[in-house]
């Protein structure tokens, strides 16, 4: 925009009109001031070769400006960055201390930028650097990696050795998909190992290769790796025991497992009655001490002979109280529904009412109710015959004493009574509720209390999922050739890691002073949390514009910020970034 100078400004700085240029700074400074504190540039510079005849941004400065945007926009598409670098030139130059042009992120190049990243040898050492790194800067703990996979899908061309497939898919089974595999660090949940594989693919077999770069990524012995029943498969788990690390996975409710299940849920039943049962406790969101779990467990020897190994693990046989309740209501729900078809089954006679005239077919009718609602055995039906005669004289005309007569029936068959088995269900109440774990860890290492409540934060590797679906938006995927999704989907998840490390730091932070943060809820600005996400964190640097005042010649005279909040600038000192990562923006004075 230019402006006109009154006349008194035109002798101060001895120019006649100004350019002024605003852009919207927001999060973006916090954003690169923590991927630069997390060495991303450094890093990806390291491992990503740059062509001898190569010009302008680094392949590091081009990922993380990039990333900026789409944690900021939720945007991965190419085409759009330039146009936001137009509106942010002034900050971004700034903030990286580039010289950055518009060809930095043409197409072409940001194209260039995935393929890298799709190549394992650049990836896995980028990986490993960063973990390496992360672990040192903001000392994590090394001991508990959780595992897990996810589909992504979109609306892509299925062809032949292509990513996109149809498999079994959560999200859209009528679309083809990728799959995600992802080993993340606990308690933060940060992506450590990310691996793309092609949609059709079981899960199963994708647990080796990411737990094996983790193992000698980390090099740290006796890792306990957390996955759920499809980790738990023969060949994982021997793995695993021949290398010393430990495993904790439920058993899936197939083959072998299934048989034995229903013998250890009885034991189970038994020793709940006796009260031999180990109790769990937890403390909810009220600070209430709530019984999480009940079980027991043993020991069993196991072995593969493929992998000539042998060893012991332990069997936790746990029930929970919750997961019972939600069972039961489910039979319950199950019941009533059967209970109303069963009724429906023989209505009173009407017009319109069709009437089961057969019994062999109400048979049939009621046994595929129960097997519909999966209530075999839970109910008992009984019912009658009913016969309706009707006398009508023989042939037409009116009736007389001699004229012959004969008798028509209507049978049908009527549910009299539907009883519900009380006794059959309360035992199948008993034995709702029940898991059965496996881990290779001894006691002392993972008690069954620990390994129970362990578990329960597996929704921390679900939450990487999350953000990569709606913080970043990988789907819908805007790319089509298989190294530019490889290298799109890694390069979404180092947008993961940064707001993972991001929420980790503050929350950290906030649990050494035993102090809370106000103004995060902007439904409530009263309400204080101990426990902020990253994505309040972000927003709460909304708002915040840097205005340029140049000459027109395009020298700068004055850069003007919105000024800082209490609660920004305690969000800035408590991730170690500091006020002055903002403040390096402004140009405070206008000079003679």
């Amino acid at each position: 925009m230019r402006v006109q100078l009154a006349q008194q400004a035109k002798e101060i700085l001895g120019q006649s009109d100004l350019v002024i240029i605003t852009e919207r700074v927001d999060d973006v400074a916090l954003l690169i001031g923590q991927m630069v504190k997390m060495g991303l540039p450094e890093v990806l510079d390291r491992h990503i070769p740059r062509h001898w005849t190569q010009r302008g941004l680094s392949w590091g400065w081009t990922a993380v400006i990039w990333l900026a945007y789409i944690v900021t926009e939720g945007d991965h598409r190419k085409v759009s960055v330039e146009t936001y670098l137009k509106g942010m030139h002034h900050t971004l130059s700034h903030l990286t201390a580039q010289v950055i042009e518009p060809l930095d992120f043409s197409d072409d190049r940001l194209s260039h930028l995935l393929q890298h990243l799709s190549k394992p040898a650049y990836w896995h050492q980028i990986e490993h650097d960063l973990n390496a790194r992360s672990i040192e800067v903001y000392p994590l703990p090394q001991d508990v990696i959780r595992c897990d996979a996810t589909t992504v899908s979109g609306d892509h061309e299925v062809t032949a050795g292509g990513l996109f497939q149809f498999g079994h898919s959560k999200d859209d089974p009528t679309r083809p998909q990728i799959k995600v595999m992802i080993g993340s660090l606990d308690p933060l949940g940060m992506p450590l190992a990310t691996d793309v594989l092609s949609g059709e693919r079981a899960d199963d077999g994708l647990y080796l290769p990411i737990i094996e770069r983790i193992r000698t990524g980390l090099q740290t012995p006796g890792l306990l790796f957390v996955g759920d029943c499809k980790m738990s498969a023969l060949a994982t788990r021997a793995y695993l025991a021949q290398h010393q690390d430990c495993y904790l996975s439920p058993l899936p409710l197939t083959g072998a497992t299934a048989e034995a299940m229903d013998a250890w849920i009885t034991t189970g039943v038994s020793k709940g009655e006796a009260d031999a049962l180990e109790r769990i406790w937890r403390t909810n969101d009220r600070g209430h001490e709530v019984l999480a779990a009940e079980g027991y467990e043993f020991e069993r020897p196991c072995c593969a002979p493929d992998r000539d190994v042998e060893w012991r693990e332990r069997v936790l046989v746990v029930r929970s109280p919750l997961h019972a309740q939600q069972q039961a209501a489910g039979l319950e729900k199950r019941l009533r529904h059967a209970e109303t078809q069963l009724t429906a089954l023989t209505p009173p006679r009407g017009r319109g009412k069709r009437q089961i005239t057969d019994e062999a077919t109400l048979v049939e009718a009621i046994d595929r109710v129960f097997k519909d609602q999966r209530v075999d055995g839970l109910l008992s039906v009984a019912w009658e015959k009913q016969v309706e005669q009707t006398t009508r004289y023989v042939g037409r005309g009116r009736g007389s004493v001699h004229r012959e007569k004969r008798v028509l029936q209507k049978i049908r068959y009527h549910i009299t009574h539907i009883t519900r088995q009380a006794d059959t269900i309360a035992e199948l109440c008993q034995r709702f509720g029940w898991t059965a774990f496996v881990t290779n860890a001894t006691p002392k290492r993972l008690s069954l209390q620990d390994a129970v409540l362990c578990y329960r934060h597996e929704y921390r590797v679900e939450r990487i999922f999350n953000r990569l679906k709606s913080r970043v938006h990988i789907a819908p995927l805007f790319v089509k050739r298989n190294e530019q999704i490889e290298g799109l989907t890694s390069l979404l998840t180092l947008g993961v890691r940064v707001l993972t490390v991001t929420e980790f730091v503050l929350r950290r932070s906030l649990e050494t002073e035993q102090t809370r943060l106000p103004g995060l809820h902007l439904e409530n600005k009263q309400k204080m949390t101990d426990k902020p996400t990253a994505e309040r964190i972000l927003k709460a640097f909304s708002a915040i514009s840097l205005t340029i005042i140049k000459t027109a010649a395009g020298e700068d005279i004055l850069r003007r910020l919105t000024p800082l909040s209490g609660l920004q600038e305690d969000i800035l000192q408590r991730l170690g970034l500091g006020t002055a990562l903002y403040g390096q923006l402004e140009i405070q004075g206008i000079g003679t």
